[in-house]
């Protein structure tokens, strides 16, 4: 995973993480980079501190870190809990009203959707959650 330090036109700064330039170039061009504040989809990358580099037990101090280890029970409590539900992608919006409007069959899933897609689920009463960290499509890791 890559962390980006990024910035909107608000003048919001946060870290975001992606498997690469590439996943964070194609989130940001379907409009899926947003400001967790102000929900700007006008974000840019911010300049980042330099990565200072530790040996032996300074790497082990700096690897404590709580919020890394909360992450970390984070992204396994969420995987746990995905263990059952089946990875549907980008079609996960219509999939979601399919089930909603009996058109098919009701079954856990999960995918991803785009803020306004989201946004169109709700307004229509249709059930879903938002789970904590990105949900990535099986074999990839967060």
């Amino acid at each position: 995973m890559i962390v980006f330090d990024l910035r909107c036109d608000g003048g919001h700064v946060f870290e975001s993480w992606f498997g690469s330039s590439a996943d964070y170039a194609d989130q940001k061009e379907r409009g899926l980079v947003r400001c967790p504040l102000c929900d700007s989809a006008s974000v840019e990358k911010a300049v980042m501190a330099p990565n200072v580099a530790a040996k032996g037990n300074q790497r082990a101090a700096m690897n404590a870190d709580p919020m890394k280890a909360a992450l970390a029970a984070l992204a396994k409590a969420q995987e746990k809990a995905l263990e059952g539900s089946e990875w549907v992608g980008s079609r996960f919006a219509d999939r979601a009203r399919a089930m909603h409007l009996g058109e098919e069959a009701t079954a856990p899933i999960h995918g991803q959707a785009t803020p306004q897609e989201a946004r169109a689920l709700v307004e229509e009463g249709v059930p879903v959650a938002p789970l904590p960290l990105p949900v990535v499509p099986p074999g990839a890791r967060n």
